[in-house]
């Protein structure tokens, strides 16, 4: 046995559990809605540049970012230097605690929310402070305002949270931004963002615009569908960017990532068309499980979520057999539930079939 000493909050981490692949139903049928991926395919002119880039593979990519930060900046109308990126956005936000927080200090976030929160926290040395959600699996803002301490020094908000699916106002947010100290650091998390209909919805970047504390984290994976090649990046002040630059790895986005996404910022318009008609299926899952009598909360995401309590393992297991891997979220309390993933319209009209199924 190894003498090694593991740190106990190392040892003690909640393992993250990724979306599994998907089974093999009745008649090869086989759909994956677990991972929340775009169900499309790379655009041929994003899959050239990617390939082109790959016959560079024997050099380091750039390590500042340079053509797409540029780019980014471009499309979101923010100086270059307001700019952090990383491998997916969830690496950035590890970037952001350890850029602020001391061992001990407090995360505060709504629960359930995204599971990486605690993990990357806890990792982080801090502590965190998880305020359930509000009737409607919504934030509860004035829970979270009064879960504030002395030693709270970063507040998450997913928006639309992962994996309820709403947002939250604008105006709400607004309100309990001006309450909030403002030595601390608000992380909007913005991942499907691109999803968002809903005209009150929260819009981060005019929050960071205002609010020197506040910063935006969004990713390349969901809307412009390179969840594999792993980009994401957060909007802040100069200060704050600088500062996840600065826990960055050195050369975490590889070039072929790069010059995707670059190329799928040049073909924005393209991919935004693709968005419509995921959310245009969303709408058709959601009414289709409310018909069937299931309370479903109004997403604003590219997945749907069904409330399941203590028969979250059972409904599972039922949407497996049928071919559809989904995501069961199980920790014995009253946010258990299933995540359903949009996906391709054979694959929605699957789901509400089984739904219709499941045993109450």
């Amino acid at each position: 046995m190894s003498g090694v000493r593991i740190r106990p909050a190392i040892a003690a981490l909640p393992p993250y559990r990724p979306g599994k692949p998907a089974p093999l139903g009745p008649g090869g049928v086989s759909w994956k809605l677990s991972s929340n991926e775009n169900p499309y395919p790379p655009l041929p002119g994003v899959l050239t540049e990617a390939h082109a880039a790959l016959e560079r593979m024997n050099r380091y990519p750039d390590m500042a970012n340079v053509d797409l930060t540029a780019a980014l900046a471009e499309d979101l109308r923010v100086a270059p230097d307001q700019l952090a990126l990383g491998t997916g956005s969830v690496s950035v936000i590890g970037h952001l605690v350890g850029a602020v927080c001391e061992p001990g200090d407090e995360v505060i976030f709504a629960w359930r929310s995204f599971e990486a929160y605690p993990i990357t926290v806890l990792s982080h040395g801090a502590v965190p402070v998880q305020v359930p959600l509000g009737p409607g699996a919504v934030h509860d803002l004035d829970r979270m305002r009064e879960a504030i301490t002395d030693r709270t020094r970063v507040i998450m908000i997913c928006t639309p949270n992962n994996p309820t699916g709403p947002t939250v106002p604008q105006a709400e947010l607004e309100a309990f931004i001006a309450d909030v100290p403002d030595h601390v650091l608000i992380m909007i998390d913005e991942a499907y963002v691109e999803f968002v209909t809903d005209p009150k919805a929260a819009r981060g970047l005019e929050l960071a615009e205002r609010y020197p504390n506040v910063v935006v984290l969004r990713t390349f994976s969901k809307a412009y569908g390179l969840a594999g090649l792993r980009v994401g990046f957060c909007v802040g002040t100069p200060e704050v960017a600088a500062a996840a630059r600065a826990l960055t790895p050195a050369f975490s986005v590889s070039l072929p990532a790069q010059v995707a996404a670059a190329a799928s910022l040049a073909a924005k318009a393209e991919l935004l068309e693709r968005v419509t008609a995921i959310v245009a299926e969303r709408e058709t899952l959601g009414a289709g499980l409310r018909d069937a009598g299931f309370e479903v909360p109004d997403s604003q995401g590219n997945f749907v979520w069904l409330p399941a309590g203590e028969r979250t393992a059972e409904w599972g297991e039922t949407f497996t057999a049928a071919g559809i891997m989904v995501r069961s979220y199980l920790a014995g309390d009253a946010f258990d539930g299933i995540r359903i993933t949009v996906g391709e319209p054979e694959a929605n009209r699957l789901a509400v079939e089984v739904a219709r199924t499941l045993p109450r």
